[in-house]
């Protein structure tokens, strides 16, 4: 059974870091923990309208946090940073850098 596009692109990540990264053509998002490289690629070539050069993939784990005396964990995630072929750009990043 094949997966829609909106159940492995979950959402764009904007950090500091990530946004540094937009003028080399390299974008972030948070995927799907099952999801792989090429589904990730076909995804964002989908709903973008893009050609995919690479897809990096990191997967982090939860932090560990505490609220008084009680410990607990942030949920694990994955991460994609996806370069994209040639001059085009995503529009939804566009004027954010």
């Amino acid at each position: 059974m094949s997966k829609l596009v909106q159940d492995i692109i979950l959402k764009p990540i904007i950090t500091e870091d990530s946004m540094e990264r937009l003028p080399d053509g390299k974008y972030t998002f948070e995927v799907a923990p099952d999801a792989n490289k090429i589904e990730i690629k076909k995804a964002i070539e989908q709903l973008f309208d893009v050609k995919v050069a690479k897809v990096n993939t990191i997967s982090v784990k939860g932090k560990q946090k505490r609220m008084g005396r009680y410990v607990g964990y942030r949920p694990d995630r994955k991460k994609a940073i996806v370069t994209l072929e040639g001059d085009k750009t995503i529009e939804f990043f566009d004027g954010m850098y």
